[in-house]
């Protein structure tokens, strides 16, 4: 008897899959997409109603001969990739290409939200068509990336440098970043002064008390000179309590993780990056092998925008909690939390899949990033589900002839959820100490007054957590798209990270102006987010997708055309200035290149002398000497060998060119990643701008990969 084909996107999912499913199904792994729109052109045919010309990918025909052959054997196909527009796409090329006219009839889509043998035997049990609607909202995505990306990203070239990209929400995203910046170095910080008294009641060993009024009206101090007047008037002063309200407050748990906040959790207590974060569960997901049990899905599908959870994952944590923490912590029902308007709602909250694999039990077949991740996700879906944390506040208002000082205390009652789980701030609390009983008419003495000098602080600049936050809020882009929006602004250089925050570069701050200027829409961030409203009305099949194609694409033809003619061309400005250049003598101009403005002899390419500089506090060019950091000696010469930075990457040349011409690539010092090879990773850059990293051994070795793996990961 033929068997039933399978089909998935990842080989670790097929894995997972194999375990569940018998000797009656064959299941086989498509390795992500096999068809796209070619890198080459644009592959969209706009007169015929934006036609796409999927072609497939380079790498892929072997795969797709496979999948064929398979399929003409199989009694039936089920297409199985992930269940959203990514993985309908998938499934939707997949079945132009494997099924074949006579197999369409048994062609079907199954879908399930988390690899366990239940989820996955039910969705075969219960299979379903391709979805039309679902394809073409991603299809739509595509076209439209496409179009801004290959018709905008080549005036900048013209304009600026090759390299350079545009992006319908990535440039969005680095207009955010550009403007928070701007905000910053805007920011006129003001002076204003607090006045704290430290007080005793009775035996008390004291507590403090803050400034708030006076005459009833909230006080502001704006100087030394106002405080000092202010403790002068209070040094004589009776303080005396007017007010003291105790009551008990409740602090209830969060909502599961949906996938930005999972995204933002993990850059907070993990330091890891969106991408990080999501390959990291992408693993988890798909199935991690733990042993005997072999390859286990430990998580639900982990691109979501919703908070709700199914009956059995609640009923199996509310048992594991009585269990592990007792009655006391698990509320009489269970905690139910609402999704915002613009939720999808087609996927479960990210959450544990088999409760009987706690992180702990599991460690020693998890890597120490995915263990913490799963640490993460099962801490916080234990908390979700648990009672609430229980504190006594004490609130007191305390007079001092006219003015009025604020004293709060806080102390845990029960802990409650926060046992297991607390999420992290971006701003730190304020954090409130126990106060002494205190009653009406007690009059408290005075042991010290302390006035302290503040300054407003300017809004901080993003992080990876605080940016996606900001995305989601403003409706752009969806939870598959954030990693990759973060990581594209960083690799094209419009974006740099200090520490955990981000930072636009010049470029950045330039690309960001001139899009602004010519295609104020499509940089528009309430225009972004229509966008993607409809997109998900296509998905609901609301709206057909060539008429929201049509409803952008003319407003954007327009613009386009504009652009070409109108927009600032960066390449051929020359600032002049009064710097000599120390070769020819000719006065230096300021240029644009690849790491943003720079000082070049304007008789290029007779004298190719370049400068570093900067502008001075009374607006003056000013030389920055350029230090050069030396690696190693020069093998042929003994002179130093410097690092410098060309046209293709970085690269080791010796100090006394042009004397002795000797160069060698940059090592990352990180080992070649192919096996039994002893070679080291260097740094290259591609014509077009983007680095990458190939093995020195090259062309014995042609190893390269576009990510540098962790030293510590590393052979």
């Amino acid at each position: 008897m033929a068997k039933s084909l399978v089909i998935v996107e990842s080989p670790a999912k097929a894995r997972t899959l194999n375990k569940f499913l018998g000797k009656d199904f064959t299941v086989m792994a498509s390795v992500g997409h096999i068809k796209d729109l070619p890198k080459s052109k644009l592959g969209v045919d706009i007169e015929k109603d934006f036609e796409p010309h999927y072609v497939t990918i380079k790498g892929k025909g072997k795969t797709i001969a496979e999948l064929k052959k398979a399929g003409s054997k199989a009694e039936n196909i089920y297409l199985a990739p992930d269940p959203d527009r990514e993985g309908e796409a998938i499934a939707w090329h997949i079945a132009d290409e494997v099924a074949g006219k006579k197999k369409k009839a048994r062609v079907y889509r199954v879908l399930f939200n988390e690899i366990t043998e239940q989820a996955v035997k039910e969705a075969i049990a219960h299979p379903r068509e391709l979805d039309r609607n679902k394809f073409e909202a991603q299809q739509a995505r595509r076209i439209l990336d496409r179009l801004v990306g290959y018709q905008v990203s080549p005036i900048l070239w013209e304009k600026v440098r090759r390299g350079l990209s545009a992006g319908r929400v990535q440039s969005v995203a680095v207009r955010l970043v550009c403007e928070r910046e701007r905000a910053i170095q805007a920011f006129e910080p003001r002076e204003y002064w607090s006045v704290t008294a430290l007080l005793k009641a009775g035996g008390d060993g004291g507590f403090e008390a803050r400034l708030a009024k006076k005459g009833g009206a909230k006080i502001e101090i704006g100087s030394e000179a106002e405080a000092s007047a202010v403790v002068a008037e209070l040094s004589n002063a009776e303080f005396v309590v007017a007010e003291a309200e105790k009551k008990e407050r409740k602090r209830n748990p969060l909502a599961p993780f949906t996938t930005s906040k999972l995204q933002q959790e993990a850059a907070r207590k993990l330091g890891f990056t969106a991408k990080k974060t999501m390959v990291i569960a992408q693993q988890l997901y798909e199935g991690v092998d733990i042993g005997e049990a072999g390859p286990v899905g430990l998580i639900s599908y982990m691109r979501t925008d919703s908070t709700r959870v199914s009956a059995e994952a609640v009923t199996a944590v509310r048992t594991l909690i009585k269990e592990r923490y007792g009655d006391a912590y698990l509320p009489k029902k269970p905690n139910v939390y609402r999704n915002k308007k613009s939720a999808q709602d087609a996927h479960e909250a990210i959450r544990p899949t088999y409760f009987q694999y706690p992180p702990e039990a599991v460690k020693p077949h998890l890597s120490r990033d995915q263990f913490r991740l799963y640490q993460l996700i099962w801490n916080r879906f234990v908390a979700s589900q648990m009672a609430p944390a229980l504190f006594d506040q004490t609130r007191v208002k305390i007079t001092a002839g006219e003015y009025v000082f604020q004293a709060t205390g806080t102390v845990m009652k029960f802990p409650g959820f926060t046992a297991v789980y607390v999420e992290s701030r971006d701003e730190e609390e304020e954090k409130a100490a126990a106060l002494p009983p205190l009653s009406k008419g007690d009059k408290l003495e005075l042991k010290s007054l302390v006035p302290q000098q503040h300054f407003t602080q300017p809004p901080p600049r993003y992080t990876e957590a605080t940016l996606v936050k900001e995305l989601e809020e403003n409706g752009i882009g969806r939870p598959s798209t954030y990693a990759a929006i973060l990581s594209t602004i960083q690799e094209r250089e419009y974006v740099v990270k200090e520490g955990s925050q981000l930072k636009p570069t010049d470029l950045g701050f330039l690309v960001t102006d001139m899009l602004v200027e010519s295609f104020p829409e499509i940089l528009d961030v309430e225009f972004t987010a229509h966008m993607e409203e409809e997109l998900d009305l296509i998905e609901e099949g609301k709206v057909p997708w060539l008429g929201v194609m049509r409803e952008f694409y003319g407003p954007f033809k327009a613009s386009l055309e504009r652009a070409r003619t109108t927009m600032r061309n960066v390449k051929a400005e020359e600032e002049p200035t009064d710097i000599e250049c120390d070769k020819c003598g000719r006065k230096m101009v300021i240029k644009w290149g690849r790491k943003g403005r720079f000082l070049a002899c304007p008789a290029y390419p007779e004298c190719k002398n370049t400068k570093d500089f900067t502008i001075d506090d009374d607006g003056r060019v000013v030389v920055v000497e350029r230090e050069e950091e030396v690696r190693g000696q020069c093998p042929q010469c003994g002179k130093p060998m410097v690092l410098k930075s060309g046209r293709f990457g970085r690269f080791l040349a010796c100090s006394d060119y042009p004397r002795c011409k000797t160069t060698r690539p940059y090592s990352t010092g990180i080992k070649c990643g192919a096996e039994g090879c002893d070679g080291e990773l260097v740094e290259r850059r591609t014509r077009k701008g983007r680095i990458f990293y190939s093995c020195s051994r090259y062309p014995q070795c042609e190893y390269a990969t576009w990510k540098l793996p962790d030293k510590e990961n590393s052979r």
